[in-house]
């Protein structure tokens, strides 16, 4: 395919140096955003006549446009990059599907003496979780490399003095070089940095340098000096593997989503929804929000339900009707709900009168890790979206790897299937599914604890 001829002048001014490239649609939507160690050759790999997988044709076809921000540094493009997929949620920012390339880095400074880690699921536990990050040994290769001017703790304080306190990576709280108050000073500065806030960084660390130079505090003035180098030292000390060049083909869960439910593309935002109660007590319900096949944290809803009643069916209505009645959030592709026939029953015309899919999980029988996922389907009527649903032969034929169905029923309003726990559908369905159990159980827990108060 050509390239529009506006693009082609511009993408001849592309710099020789690091940043992050946006790739737009004609209409100016970022659809896409990635990071280079050299703008020059990345961005122009999108538009070489070369053979590339069909999903990646795709997005080239789309983009009418491409802008770019030049950074310093390949770590800076890493963290920018970090922070533009989060502000803009592109829809072609769709994850290599085997769950290992998404990472966290993981900091509870609610601890005494926190230590720094890496995560693929956040947790409902209070501490500070910075990401995602794409390529999960690029990011721990950056955050190796901050820990040279930060230094920091990888594993559970114990007290006892390793190599890492020999070699200066760290704090030395062991060796009584510094307090755990100082320690966390430091690892707030980290925090900002990781954060994209490198350049206030910079200027806090200047100021706090002459202040304390002023005022003779010359051990301290030496060491924020240390930091403010080590900083402005860091050049290219990672490098972007050409294996980053992201193969969109392999968001394989989304796509086999879209063909199992024939939904016009692949679901951008999934909701996911569970109940918790003690016999009918302490009932909440749980949204969990996947964009991109990605948990979007700051998405998440949690409710009380009004009515306490040992019937997940009618908490379960009541969840999606409060939640339906928010206009200001967006509406969900789809949604999966934690439970089967009879709670997708209770709910699928609530959502298909918003034109949203939904599917169940029924986890009856083995609840295993290794367990096959089990879900429930259910068949729109031919008024509902003009278009007959899929024969049973070929409702589902994911990656090769196929399914079992369960209802040998013609004639039933759904179908139920069994998917390989090693399929990429199974592996996400589950993911979000246990997200939402969790974070209900945690609300739930949490009412629980205060009613016993009272």
């Amino acid at each position: 395919m050509p390239i529009p001829k506006e693009l082609a002048e511009k993408l001849k001014t592309l710099p020789a140096a690091p940043g992050v490239y946006f790739h737009k649609s004609a209409d100016g939507e970022v659809i896409y955003v990635g990071k280079a160690a050299v703008l020059k050759n990345r961005v122009r790999q999108y538009f070489h006549n070369t053979r590339k997988d069909p999903k990646t044709e795709a997005l080239v076809r789309e983009i009418a446009d491409t802008d770019w921000i030049v950074v310093d540094t390949e770590m800076d493009a890493l963290f920018l990059e970090s922070e533009m997929i989060k502000r803009y949620k592109p829809k072609w920012n769709i994850l290599l599907r085997d769950d290992k390339t998404v990472s966290y880095i993981r900091i509870d400074m609610k601890s005494e003496i926190p230590y720094v880690s890496f995560t693929r699921t956040p947790q409902d536990d209070k501490a500070t979780y910075i990401g995602p990050f794409y390529g999960k040994k690029v990011v721990e290769t950056a955050v190796r490399i901050l820990r040279k001017v930060f230094p920091y703790y990888d594993k559970p304080y114990d007290g006892k003095k390793t190599l890492n306190t020999d070699l200066g990576l760290t704090p030395g709280i062991e060796i009584e070089k510094t307090t755990p108050r100082e320690y966390k000073k430091n690892l707030r500065k980290l925090i900002l940095y990781l954060e994209g806030g490198r350049y206030k960084l910079l200027k806090q660390l200047e100021k706090q340098m002459k202040q304390a130079a002023e005022e003779q505090r010359f051990e301290e003035a030496t060491e924020l000096r240390k930091q403010l180098f080590g900083l402005r030292e860091l050049q290219k000390k990672i490098v972007f593997s050409d294996k980053e060049f992201m193969d969109i083909s392999s968001d394989q869960a989304l796509v086999d989503l879209q063909m199992m439910l024939r939904l016009p593309e692949p679901p951008r935002r999934i909701e996911g929804y569970d109940i918790s109660h003690q016999s009918g007590t302490n009932v909440v319900g749980s949204m969990v929000v996947f964009i991109n096949g990605v948990s979007d944290r700051a998405e998440y809803r949690k409710f009380k339900l009004r009515r306490q009643q040992n019937d997940d069916t009618a908490n379960l209505r009541e969840v999606l009707e409060r939640r339906l009645k928010h206009d200001e959030w967006d509406l969900p592709d789809l949604v999966i709900l934690d439970g089967g026939v009879h709670q997708v029953n209770a709910v699928k015309d609530l959502l298909w009168s918003h034109n949203i899919s939904v599917i169940g999980r029924d986890k009856s029988g083995d609840h295993s890790r290794s367990a096959q996922v089990r879900i429930v389907v259910p068949k729109k009527p031919k008024d509902i979206d003009g278009s007959e649903n899929a024969d049973t032969k070929s409702e589902l034929l994911i990656s090769g790897l196929g399914h079992e169905n369960l209802d040998k029923n013609p004639e039933a309003d759904y179908s139920v299937l069994l998917l390989p726990s090693n399929s990429h559908i199974a592996k996400l369905i589950a993911r979000i599914d246990d997200e939402a159990h969790r974070f209900a159980i945690t609300y739930h827990t949490l009412l629980k604890r205060k009613n016993m108060l009272k």
